[in-house]
């Protein structure tokens, strides 16, 4: 039993069983033993490989999203260019090359921001973008960030972000619960607390008993507060993650260790837990900020983009076995078995004027 498996089972001795949303707060974000202030989970070598971790194109090609909404914003200065949860630092890495390779005068004279809860990430992100020549800032929330034009991307961001569950219990929605079995031992059931049916998609009312609907309203109160900034400032905002781009009835829920998949409640603070983004939801959020919303897969996204321009060039110069790695990557990163489908792109900027 892990050490916050002990705690959790304690705390449910003393106070009684805990909603989905607590329980998968305290796995990842425990200060002491949380999955994300005591792991390093990104890579090969730990428990789930990123899009920047899985070749440059995609942090560049992300970087010159960014740079043309800037262009098209009409270059202000000053400006935010940020990231949140950076993971590693891989991709603002990336994105400072492209920047620099671009546009010299824009990564001396714009401010770079890193939003980063945990300090062992913090701490890794330094590393990765030691030696960058534009002047970097590190803060725990957007609330923080300068008052001023932000050009934001989140990518695999709001999927770690913690989530309710209600689970169908005849007429109505109960919210899931983790409580204790008669071993003691972590298990899910429907607590006592109802949902109202408004709330949730249109194919609820025909859901089959014990079916699970997920509520994400922590996603949603990040999302609007990103949008309400960049409503009030200007800006762009790029938030890329796996999910749906319609709601619908089922459960997401999952453990990731080691590259596997696990059971959700087996090893507390010892494997990634996430679930699907809800696009639409994400979407929701933005709108009464009066701000544009536009939604993409990934492939969709990175195609137009030209991703298969960038990876002819990185190829023209390079060896067959250079090659063939390149083409992976092109594949993994839009191709609609991999993660070209299941990745959804949601970009969100001021509304066009009319002309």
């Amino acid at each position: 039993m892990t050490r916050l498996k002990e705690r959790i089972v304690e705390l449910i001795e003393a106070v009684g069983p805990m909603p989905v949303d607590e329980y998968m707060a305290l796995c990842l974000f425990d200060p002491q033993n949380g999955y994300y202030t005591t792991r390093e989970p990104f890579g090969a070598a730990g428990d789930f490989v990123t899009a920047p971790e899985i070749s440059q194109m995609f942090g560049e090609l992300v970087a010159v999203s960014l740079y043309q909404a800037w262009q098209s914003a009409g270059r202000p200065l000053p400006a935010t260019f940020a990231e949140i949860g950076p993971g590693r630092g891989t991709l603002m890495k990336d994105m400072l090359r492209t920047w620099s390779r671009i546009d010299p005068a824009l990564v001396g004279k714009a401010s770079f921001a890193l939003v980063e809860t945990s300090p062992r990430l913090v701490e890794i992100q330094r590393q990765t973008l030691a030696g960058q020549s534009a002047e970097l800032a590190w803060h725990q929330t957007i609330d923080t960030l300068p008052r001023q034009p932000l050009f934001i991307v989140g990518n695999e961001l709001f999927d770690a972000v913690p989530i309710r569950q209600f689970v169908r219990a005849g007429e109505s929605w109960r919210e899931r619960m983790v409580g204790l079995d008669d071993n003691d031992a972590l298990r899910f059931f429907a607590g006592a607390a109802s949902l109202d049916p408004s709330l949730l998609p249109s194919d609820a009312a025909d859901a089959p008993e014990g079916a699970i609907a997920e509520l994400a309203p922590a996603r949603a109160a990040l999302m609007a507060a990103i949008a309400e900034r960049i409503a009030a400032q200007g800006g762009t905002g790029l938030f890329i993650d796996y999910g749906h781009l319609r709601p619908g009835i089922g459960d997401t829920l999952q453990a990731l260790r080691r590259h596997r998949h696990e059971d959700v409640l087996a090893n507390p603070g010892e494997a990634d837990l996430t679930s699907h983004v809800d696009f639409a939801a994400l979407a929701a959020a933005v709108r009464p900020h009066g701000l544009d919303v536009e939604t993409t897969t990934q492939g969709q996204f990175l195609l137009g983009m030209g991703l298969l321009e960038r990876a002819g060039a990185l190829g023209a110069n390079a060896d067959d076995q250079a090659r063939q790695t390149i083409s992976d990557a092109v594949e993994r990163l839009a191709g609609p078995d991999a993660m070209g489908e299941l990745f959804k792109v949601l970009k969100i900027g001021p509304a066009a004027k009319p002309t």
